[in-house]
């Protein structure tokens, strides 16, 4: 019993550290790089790829990152074309299967990249859980969000529950590199459920 209630001091310790980490490594990361350097998208609107099209115009120095559904990348593509936002400015990814796994599955991409600022698009409404996750999932590697609202008409804001579930979801991604998006039941009417129980991304290294 000792022995027990000894290993989960150590585990909320060590726990405890790694998210007072996180602050840090986000301050340092404003710091060294206080313009962003990518913008980067969070699919499931049409409205946020007209909206991001059209934020690059002004911004027309940095490459377009976006997470959305499989099906959706099509679509986002032709979006992008038809504000000649160039083919080689897009990343469009496929991966993610909700909000948490947005910003997990492609982690490890901006850090390869050595990004350490980038835009973040999504609705006002969504902002507030997609900025939770960002600070947690993004910033435990060193990366710093701006975030820029698109604008939605009559959209509540999500629950304070959904954010602190999202949360903890993003804290388990830290602790083991999995995120419980496979344990979500609406994943079953998706034939990639399989797939992507099996390949969801780790964290960088």
């Amino acid at each position: 019993m000792k022995r027990k209630l000894k290993l989960v001091k150590w585990v909320l310790a060590i726990a405890l550290l790694l998210t007072s980490i996180i602050p840090v490594r986000i301050a340092i990361a404003f710091h060294q790089t206080p313009v962003p350097q990518a913008i980067f998208v969070l699919g499931g609107a049409s409205e946020r790829m007209r909206f991001a099209a059209q934020f690059w115009q002004s911004h027309q120095n940095l490459d377009i990152w976006v997470s959305d559904f499989g099906w959706n990348l099509d679509a986002n593509r032709r979006m992008f074309l038809q504000y000649r936002v160039p083919d080689a400015k897009l990343h469009l990814d496929g991966r993610a299967t909700d909000t948490v796994t947005n910003f997990t599955t492609l982690a490890g991409d901006f850090a390869h990249q050595r990004l350490q600022h980038i835009y973040l698009i999504t609705s006002d409404y969504h902002m507030r859980r997609a900025s939770a996750i960002a600070t947690i999932v993004l910033g435990s590697q060193g990366i710093v969000v701006t975030p820029v609202a698109v604008v939605s008409q009559n959209q509540p804001s999500e629950s304070l529950v959904r954010v602190l579930r999202d949360c903890g979801r993003s804290f388990l991604w830290i602790f083991v590199g999995r995120t419980g998006a496979s344990l979500n039941p609406r994943l079953k009417l998706f034939p990639f459920e399989q797939f992507y129980s099996k390949t969801e991304t780790q964290p960088s290294k």
